[in-house]
């Protein structure tokens, strides 16, 4: 679908290759060094996917930007793929944390901060119950767990490609219309067709057929699909799929980890949506290990019935640093200071700017490609229309391609998200670091299209 010459790309990647190489000899020597200790040299593997032959090793970074051991500065458009995105270290953030570590990190007990975060989340979200985690994954296991204790149904429902962190009933994808384990999916407990329907988004027909079997606890979704692409809803989509979702008694699980770009209370509160529950991970406390999820009335009420105060140690939600007095302080300093109303003004125009600027570069380039936006969030694809679901989306994908996008821009100081063609802006984003990436795109695929 791209529409490249291959020979060309290969040739491309080669130089870009070569100047990585010459420019980063600390972070080479380093890589070299950790591969005496760290399994494949990173501290997770997933690191080994950055477009260079090795990864940068940063030395410091602050708001949108960071600085590589070899000193070289980059605008960071990645944000620890949402991590970060009250960009890196704000000020505030920092003081109020270093107050909390002289006072107490991890209690086992609540402090003021859990009262405040909680009201903060019940106002920006409108479900009035929370608890917290330490990750998203985490927060969506925990409500799949509390969905399967008061439905009394085994199965989840999520959608073709999607991604919920490590949720093991997540890593399930569509095989010729047969549900089995997702590509890469490494020791799969069971096989997810035990565990999980997995249908396509957008395909409220496929929906009512899977809700059907009356063996769906819950369907896991976010409200868009991001992690293989940005890929939207049809109008009235989840109106109608929240009518089919209670007629046939299945909960439903706003994950709102990477949507929350569209605004304070991400598209629960921007689309009117009416979960059962809300995940919000990753930038909750400022990229401090932290994740909340939210109850329904009646869903807390359903559970409080079937838990017992003698077990509730031992159900398998929480964990001993679950809740910990550090990262409640890192969440309300980033609700009340960082991630606001105000923030958002600023950082949602920037993500237009970048993608009318990855749209010009693309029509003057003549390449069958797209960009889309959501809030402050921005990704091409490499197709001539927007992909209406997973499957979609993953046909198109072409890893040797975004690779080459991807190196050329760190390569002259941009860095993307290394999974797929995401940017996101932060409270500390400029337009001139979106201008710089609009430069790097359209020399990119000028060379690509010559």
């Amino acid at each position: 679908m791209s529409q490249v010459n291959r020979e060309r790309l290969r040739l491309l990647q080669q130089r870009e290759e070569q100047r990585f190489i010459a420019e980063h000899p600390k972070s080479a020597e380093l890589y070299a060094r950790a591969k005496g200790s760290l399994h494949g040299g990173v501290p997770m593997n997933w690191m080994k996917k950055w477009a260079g032959p090795f990864p940068v090793f940063v030395a410091h970074a602050k708001g949108a930007h960071f600085t590589d051991v070899d000193g070289r500065d980059y605008v960071d458009l990645c944000l620890g793929d949402t991590g970060a995105m009250t960009g890196h270290s704000p000020d505030v953030v920092a003081d109020a944390l270093a107050k909390r570590v002289r006072d107490g990190i991890t209690l086992m007990l609540p402090t003021e901060d859990a009262v405040w975060v909680g009201d903060e989340l019940k106002r920006r979200f409108a479900l009035p119950y929370w608890q917290f985690a330490l990750t998203a994954t985490d927060a969506n296991r925990f409500a799949i767990r509390i969905a399967r204790e008061i439905t009394q149904r085994p199965k989840v429902l999520v959608y073709n490609y999607c991604y919920h962190g490590t949720v093991d009933e997540s890593f399930a994808s569509l095989h010729d219309g047969i549900v089995g384990p997702r590509r890469g999916n490494i020791g799969p407990p069971v096989n997810p067709a035990e565990t999980t329907r997995v249908i396509e988004f957008n395909d409220l027909v496929a929906l009512e057929d899977a809700l059907k079997h009356h063996d769906v606890a819950v369907v896991l979704a976010e409200p868009a699909m991001t992690n293989v692409g940005i890929i939207l809803p049809d109008e009235g989509y989840w109106k109608t799929a929240r009518e089919l979702t209670r007629r046939y008694g299945a909960l439903l699980i706003a994950d709102e980890t990477h949507t929350i770009c569209v605004g304070p209370g991400g598209c629960t509160r921007e689309w009117s949506l009416d979960p059962d529950f809300v995940v919000f991970g990753k930038p909750i406390g400022s990229g401090i290990p932290g994740a909340a999820y939210g109850l329904s009335e009646e869903v807390a009420q359903r559970i409080a019935s079937r838990m017992h105060l003698e077990d509730c140690d031992v159900g398998g939600i929480g964990g001993t640093l679950a809740g910990n007095a550090f990262s409640l302080a890192a969440m309300r300093v980033t609700l009340e200071r960082v991630l606001t109303a105000e923030a958002f003004a600023h950082m949602i125009p920037l993500a237009k700017q970048f993608n009318d600027g990855v749209a010009t570069g693309i029509s003057r380039s003549g390449l069958p490609w797209n960009v889309i936006q959501l809030g402050a969030r921005a990704e091409y694809h490499f197709t001539p229309r927007p992909p209406r679901n997973g499957g979609e989306s993953a046909a198109a994908a072409d890893f040797e391609l975004e690779r080459f996008l991807h190196l050329y821009a760190l390569n002259r100081g941009v860095l993307l998200t290394p999974f797929h063609n995401m940017a996101l802006m932060c409270p500390a984003t400029t337009a001139a670091d979106v201008d710089l990436h609009t430069r790097i795109f359209a020399e990119a695929v000028g060379e690509l299209a010559v």
